[in-house]
């Protein structure tokens, strides 16, 4: 059996979640390798902060998000230097990618703990502490990846396009956007949605947990989850009362091959 990255981690999970009770009272000794640790194993991709669990659905290891917030306990503000750039920070910026086969193009910044895999394309972008990139997706110019969000592989992540984070509250999930996912410029997912495997979100496309989702082919509305490859624009509901139209989105269709001309992924460019 594949031991999930929770149960291989174990013995620093217990130290982790030992630590986090006692914050207010006193930080047991050795916890700042432990954070620090964690953050190596996030950085690494041998840890993550949200994890498939194998059934469809996703498992979050709130101890990695503690291990997090305790690295802010611990680490003191610093004068950090990344290329050009000075900071005043208590989290570092990663560098140092030759050889590891992801395309860095300046000024793209990635945060310690978040890992970014072989095959990725960052253009000019933040990607946030405890995220997760996955190989072959391009994040392009002026996008964000939030903090702890999960971005699958081969996905294109439009220009100005905002993932949201999450640290604060503790119990809520992150942003989950599965494989080969297209996000249009300038939308935004947030508040621990969902996009399923194979979607394509519209140019402008806002997804919030209370965004109403309109399925045109069903009838059906839901909420925080973008079926898989789902076509989905930004469009308007009416009321209950009929007295005003609200923000929503459309899933107009499933997608097929006129989709996936319109949005392949350039192979040349990876």
């Amino acid at each position: 059996m594949t031991l999930n990255t929770s149960e291989r981690l174990h013995p620093l999970k217990l130290q982790i979640e030992d630590a986090w009770s006692k914050r207010d009272s006193g930080l047991p000794d050795g916890t700042d390798k432990a954070v620090e640790a964690v953050l190596k194993a996030l950085a690494a991709g041998d840890l993550r902060v949200a994890e498939p669990d194998g059934q469809g659905n996703w498992r979050v290891n709130q101890w990695a998000k503690e291990a997090i917030l305790l690295h802010f306990r611990l680490s003191p503000m610093r004068v950090m230097q990344a290329g050009e750039f000075t900071f005043h920070d208590k989290v570092g910026v990663r560098s140092g990618w030759a050889g590891s086969g992801v395309r860095v193009v300046p000024p793209a910044f990635v945060r310690e703990g978040a890992h970014v895999a072989p095959g990725a394309i960052l253009m000019p972008c933040y990607i946030n502490i405890g995220a997760h990139v996955g190989a072959g997706t391009m994040v392009d110019t002026w996008a964000t990846i939030g903090s702890c969000a999960q971005v699958g592989a081969n996905c294109h992540i439009s220009g100005g396009v905002g993932i949201g984070g999450v640290l604060e509250p503790l119990q809520a999930a992150p942003v989950i956007i599965e494989d080969n996912v297209f996000i249009g410029a300038r939308a935004e997912v947030a508040e621990g949605c969902i996009v399923r495997e194979g979607a394509v979100l519209a140019m402008g496309c806002y997804l919030g947990a209370s965004t109403r989702i309109y399925n045109a082919m069903t009838g059906e509305t839901t909420m925080g989850e973008i079926p898989q490859r789902a076509v989905v624009v930004p469009g308007s509901l009416s009321s209950r009362d009929g007295s005003h139209q609200t923000y929503a989105l459309i899933i107009k269709k499933i997608r097929d091959a006129k989709t996936d001309a319109r949005t392949a992924l350039n192979d040349i460019l990876r």
